[in-house]
């Protein structure tokens, strides 16, 4: 895998993203894959970082998970920043979902993807069995949209664990996606990875920026111009949020503490 690149967990306006490259994380995952092991991953972008910046109970679950990776340019800036941490990229998570894939096809590790709509699930297993013949794909389940019961998420965990699978892939969107990982890690004895809108750009169904567009750190732009009804506060009210408290943090007027966060009482049970 070359020169990995792993600086370890590092606070980003409290919360934790560990400083890491697509060779170090992929070799963290398949590991754990390997040993049969739950690991909970998830790729933090701006909006993912000020979910757990508002909400305490959910910076908890974030700053639980084994692998946080810097998903947008401005976190990987960042990191850069404030931990002199020198990331030539960030790690994206349908970039990061492909290599896995990869990786597990050399390994004979079969996966399994959770989430989004039947029609999109089918189409993506189609477009990833012609990008990787030797993946084995031990199965797949639509969102249901809502909340679980306590014998429905165990229901939807015996399935995962029968198919065989040694890898999950969650895609239910953000925070819905990072709790489901927080809720069943233990239950599934695997890595469950949080992949956002990676079904849809695998599937066909949401195009991908242009990479001039991606390396800018303006994804976030082409997004809002493609979905501005559900978009515009995410980007425009949450984006502006994270540079004020980006830069107080810089200049050390605040120091965000990861500890200060609140342990869920109970599961939210997404599904």
């Amino acid at each position: 895998m070359g020169d990995m690149r792993d600086h370890g967990k590092r606070n980003i306006l409290g919360i934790l993203v560990n400083a890491i490259d697509y060779d170090a994380a992929v070799h963290q995952i398949i590991g754990a894959a390997e040993e049969g092991r739950g690991f909970a991953v998830t790729a933090l972008a701006v909006h993912g970082i000020m979910t757990g910046v508002q909400d305490q109970a959910h910076r908890y679950r974030l700053n639980q998970f084994d692998l946080v990776t810097p998903d947008g340019q401005p976190v990987r800036w960042a990191l850069n920043l404030l931990h002199r941490t020198p990331l030539p990229d960030r790690v994206y998570g349908p970039t990061l979902a492909l290599r896995v894939c990869a990786a597990a096809a050399e390994k004979g590790l079969p996966v399994y993807f959770y989430g989004s709509r039947q029609d999109i699930l089918d189409r993506m297993i189609q477009n990833h069995r012609e990008r990787f013949p030797k993946l084995k794909i031990a199965g797949a389940s639509p969102s249901r949209f809502g909340r679980t019961t306590l014998k429905e998420k165990s229901e939807i965990a015996e399935r995962i664990r029968a198919s065989g699978a040694k890898i999950t892939f969650v895609g239910l969107g953000c925070p819905r996606q990072e709790v489901f990982a927080y809720e069943y890690r233990e239950l599934l004895s695997m890595p469950v990875i949080a992949v956002g809108a990676a079904f849809d750009y695998h599937a066909g169904s949401l195009n991908e920026p242009p990479p001039v567009i991606q390396q800018a750190g303006l994804q976030w732009l082409y997004r809002l111009t493609q979905d501005p009804r559900r978009l515009w506060k995410r980007y425009l009210l949450l984006n502006p949020a994270f540079l004020t408290l980006l830069a107080l943090q810089t200049l050390q007027l605040w120091r965000p503490d990861p500890s200060a966060a609140t342990q869920p009482t109970g599961e939210l049970l997404y599904g």
